[in-house]
């Protein structure tokens, strides 16, 4: 049975103290967070070489989030004139992606946690041995110039997809020009924004696939981020489907 999607019941306004993104800020701390992470080990750089390699990443950050402040290039600021609030809602206008070219999925996972928890997030042994090798990103959702880094922007956990056949949600992004996430942006995700993985709001990650129905998904288990998977005609009531407005040039 087809189910259907509905639009988001609108949020609450936040206050007039909910803070307003500082782009070039916002992007100087997502470096400090994978260097301190030690993605520049992962990668085989030092810290100094792995803020070379994203140092021109910058620029684009600015230009495409400074001036609107949403990410999404349309000049109207937040959506719904919301002010920065990714745990309210469940947007960010950008996140610095590490591909797994750079830095393995096995490796990145576990140093992702829950906003406020201790545990590190885990891969399912249900991907057996190799499986996550075959989890490539789609056509779609490769970035420009191939892999290394590259930012991610207007990103939505889309959590208006919680109860959506996976297969339904993914043909509704796409009719609306939108992008599905892949495992590494998924992790990214987690990584820089960890607070908007909650209960009830996890979300699948359609824009890495195998060739099979499997879905790779993103949600809570024993108290940490899991990465998993689900069939792609099971819709589950927590899970729903994330996505990006646009992909900026990647660096390798």
């Amino acid at each position: 049975m087809t189910h259907r999607t509905h639009a988001p019941a609108a949020s609450p306004a936040t206050t007039a103290s909910a803070p307003s993104l500082d782009a070039a800020a916002e992007f100087d701390r997502q470096v400090r967070t994978l260097v301190a992470l030690g993605y520049p080990a992962l990668s085989g750089r030092t810290p100094e070489q792995f803020a070379e390699l994203v140092a021109p990443l910058r620029a684009e950050a600015v230009a495409r989030v400074g001036a609107d402040g949403d990410g999404d290039g349309d000049g109207d600021g937040d959506r719904d004139g919301r002010e920065y609030d990714p745990a309210a809602t469940g947007r960010v206008p950008f996140v610095l992606v590490v591909t797994r070219e750079l830095a393995a999925i096995e490796r990145t996972m576990p140093l992702t946690a829950l906003h406020g928890g201790r545990l590190p997030g885990f891969v399912d042994r249900t991907f057996e041995p190799g499986s996550l090798e075959r989890f490539v990103a789609t056509e779609e959702a490769r970035p420009p110039g191939g892999n290394g880094v590259h930012l991610l922007f207007d990103v939505e956990r889309g959590e208006e997809f919680c109860g959506a056949v996976p297969n339904d949600a993914m043909a509704a992004l796409a009719e609306r020009g939108r992008s599905l996430l892949t495992i590494e942006e998924g992790i990214a995700l987690m990584t820089h924004t960890p607070q908007l993985l909650v209960k009830n709001k996890c979300f699948s990650l359609g824009g890495s696939r195998s060739g099979d129905r499997r879905v790779p998904a993103i949600w809570i288990s024993k108290r940490a981020p899991k990465l998993g998977w689900c069939w792609a005609g099971n819709p589950h009531t927590w899970l729903g489907m994330a996505s990006a407005g646009s992909r900026g040039a990647s660096r390798a």
